[in-house]
């Protein structure tokens, strides 16, 4: 695809937009930017026999109706779908200025999910030729219109393409199959079958994230002759908490997830790297771009839920710690710094478990803490009940029997779960 040289000159105005005057030098489907007083966008010259969808599909702007309103509005036309061939059209992608920071600063938003959703637009168009330069090079960020101004349309669109599938059941509360029954395959054979035990939990979404996962085992730990994975074990209890959650009527998102390791009842659980993100997307090996991946997906489908009238939704992260080997630890909880709600949930965990080991365990006390902590997916989920769990540290032999035991992980699974 041929692409213009630009010959743009820059001016800011006061609102921060960009002023370019350029021209373009070659036909077809050529971007162009134009002078506005008051906004900025980019121009294509329409090819023979295109229609406007054809014309939005070329840049990626098909798919949101508010981008075909704002093409007809921005040219003046009524809604007619046919083009003059070789006439420039404006496009409904802003230009603006970008700061050289990020992207949020440049637009004065806070959403790190439109952000990222801006960036991968640019990415997109410069890869299919559509502009010349990346705008970190020329500091000139292309703003497709639904990125700010039909966030419903594109969280639906985002949600759904995630995994279609996957989203209908929870939305529906259940999966069921020819005989009726509510089956989830991730729990595996001998656990898919999830009877509605009761509605103590309708209507209420939790989301719950096993540690690590992917490339990443997270800690490490040995134990007659084998190796414990963090990863495993934290996923192991995630998954018996989610089951049962569901049966007590709550919709729950197994956010990390492994398609052959259901619920497990082996000591010693083998550490494998094939774990995905729910949509079977891949978990990447860098660590801060693995659990804004998370977070990021946490946000949309809670943005999903939250227009569908969820009454209450919860974020539970589940990890294992690791310390020296003669360090023995109770299960721990952190919860968002300043967050009122956060830090409640976290504390009423801590009582469950407080009277559980008092139970269970009276000979010792129960050691457990409850702080806050600016951890990532508590600080960038924006859900304001949100809890981060530790249960153990993977080195202690003692703090092992926790984790190796099965009958050990469903006590966890229940006690985190009656703290709701």
């Amino acid at each position: 695809m041929a692409v213009a040289r630009f010959r743009a000159l820059l001016s800011f105005q006061l609102l921060g937009l960009l002023s370019i005057e350029a021209s373009a030098q070659a036909a077809g489907k050529t971007a162009t930017y134009i002078r506005r007083a008051d906004t900025v966008y980019v121009e294509a010259v329409a090819s023979a026999g295109e229609t406007v969808p054809d014309l939005l599909a070329r840049y990626g702007l098909d798919g949101y109706t508010c981008n075909a309103t704002q093409f007809f509005r921005i040219n003046g036309m009524r809604e007619d779908y046919r083009l003059s061939t070789n006439a420039v059209y404006r496009l409904p992608i802003q230009i603006v200025a970008y700061d050289g920071k990020t992207v949020r600063s440049t637009l004065g938003i806070d959403s790190w999910q439109v952000a990222i959703d801006i960036v991968e637009f640019n990415k997109r168009a410069l890869a299919k030729g559509l502009r010349e330069r990346s705008f970190l090079e020329d500091r000139q960020l292309w703003v497709p219109w639904h990125a700010l101004h039909c966030r419903d349309e594109q969280l639906l669109a985002v949600a759904a393409g995630l995994a279609p599938a996957a989203l209908s059941a929870p939305l529906k509360k259940e999966a069921s199959n020819a005989t009726g029954k509510r089956i989830f395959p991730i729990f595996g054979p001998e656990y898919q079958h999830v009877p509605l035990l009761s509605q103590r939990l309708k209507g209420q979404v939790f989301y719950i994230i096993s540690g690590h996962g992917g490339p990443d085992s997270g800690a490490e730990g040995k134990r007659d002759g084998h190796t414990l994975c963090e990863d495993e074990y934290a996923y192991d209890v995630a998954l018996r908490l989610t089951r049962l959650l569901l049966s007590h009527g709550a919709i729950a998102y197994m956010i990390v997830r492994d398609n052959n390791d259901g619920i497990r009842n082996a000591a010693f659980l083998p550490c494998d790297k094939d774990e995905v993100l729910w949509g079977e997307k891949a978990i990447p090996y860098d660590q801060k771009e693995r659990l804004m991946d998370r977070s990021h997906l946490v946000n949309q489908l809670a943005e999903v839920h939250q227009k569908a009238g969820a009454p209450k939704q919860t974020v539970v992260e589940i990890h294992v710690d690791s310390r020296q080997k003669a360090k023995e630890i109770d299960v721990f909880f952190y919860y968002r710094p300043g967050c009122a709600q956060s830090r409640a949930l976290a504390l009423n965990m801590h009582r469950v478990m407080q009277l559980k080991y008092s139970r269970y365990r009276a000979y010792k006390a129960y050691k457990g803490t409850v702080s806050e902590r600016s951890l990532l997916t508590l600080r960038e989920t924006r859900l304001p009940l949100a809890v981060y769990i530790e249960l153990g540290n993977i080195q202690n032999s003692w703090d092992q029997q926790r984790l190796i035991k099965p009958r050990n992980r469903q006590l966890l699974a229940e006690w985190l779960f009656q703290a709701f």
